[in-house]
């Protein structure tokens, strides 16, 4: 079991993995996301309500929210529809669509920009497996080998039992082969999950870039700061020896956060069935 979060970061540190198979298994962010636009506000009010087949809409005071790709906005269920609409509502004079996460991961949902089903999403994730963080491990320095040990090894081992698989490690660049079996298990699990909630274990996983980390934390073994500070395992041990550039370490360590709790948030929201009986907006 991990050791508490205080202890963990005053022993990180570390470099940034090479090892980003995101070209497998990414959302197509230039030609669709959002994450650096602004415009100015243009709506007063947020509410939600109840379209044909059960799912639910978003309205900006008259007008129906729609996609990027010129789609009806509609979430499956409440409580996705009331996370979305808080979003809107958090919003002050100016739209900074970079801090709407959950809004992104619909659009993503909706629009499918990368025009995949969830066979392709499911081979990609386990294309990502063959490069998880956790597999690969320095032989150098001692500490470092050691912090990879004590930090890394507890999650591997409770993924391997939690899925009856074998994953394994490596001190080589090409990784442990990944048995068939585990794959195949893996595959297995993964098609459970429907179509939205694989969009948001994707972004989960990119975030980490890693499947067990990303399992572990939907499966609820991690929390979300212990998942980020484990995928940065290597980086924050190397800002501890060499320092870091001021405020950038903690900005990006509270972005990543902000993304990977998003994800598991939405993967959580995705797969509710039960509505939410609560209003949206209180006046």
């Amino acid at each position: 079991m991990l050791r508490s979060i205080a202890r963990l970061q005053c022993r990180l540190g570390g470099l940034q993995c090479l090892r980003d198979p995101t070209s497998y298994f990414s959302i197509n962010r230039n030609a669709y996301s959002t994450a650096t636009a602004e415009r100015r506000k243009f709506y007063k009010d947020v509410s939600i309500s109840q379209g044909e087949g059960g799912v639910y809409e978003i309205n900006l005071d008259k007008r129906k929210l729609k996609t990027p790709g010129g789609k009806l906005f509609t979430a499956p269920n409440e409580a996705l529809a009331i996370a979305v609409a808080t979003e809107w509502d958090a919003q002050r004079d100016t739209l900074k669509f970079y801090t709407m996460h959950l809004t992104t991961l619909c659009n993503t949902a909706i629009d499918n920009p990368t025009h995949r089903d969830k066979q392709q999403m499911i081979t990609a994730a386990l294309k990502f497996l063959e490069t998880d963080t956790v597999c690969y491990r320095v032989d150098n320095p001692p500490a470092l080998v050691e912090l990879q040990k004590n930090e890394w090894d507890p999650v591997l081992h409770w993924i391997e039992n939690r899925y009856n698989v074998v994953i394994g490690s490596s001190y080589n660049i090409l990784g442990p082969e990944i048995p068939e079996a585990t794959q195949d298990t893996f595959r297995q699990h993964l098609n459970s999950y429907n179509f939205w909630s694989l969009t948001g274990l994707e972004y989960v996983i990119t975030q980490l870039k890693s499947v067990v980390f990303a399992l572990g934390l939907i499966d609820r073994h991690l929390t979300v700061e212990e998942a980020v500070l484990l995928s940065r395992l290597e980086e924050e041990y190397q800002i501890q020896h060499w320092g870091n550039v001021e405020w950038a370490h903690d900005y990006d360590m509270y972005e990543l956060r902000a993304r990977t709790a998003a994800g598991a948030l939405f993967v959580q929201l995705s797969s509710e069935s039960s509505t939410v009986k609560r209003k949206l907006l209180q006046d």
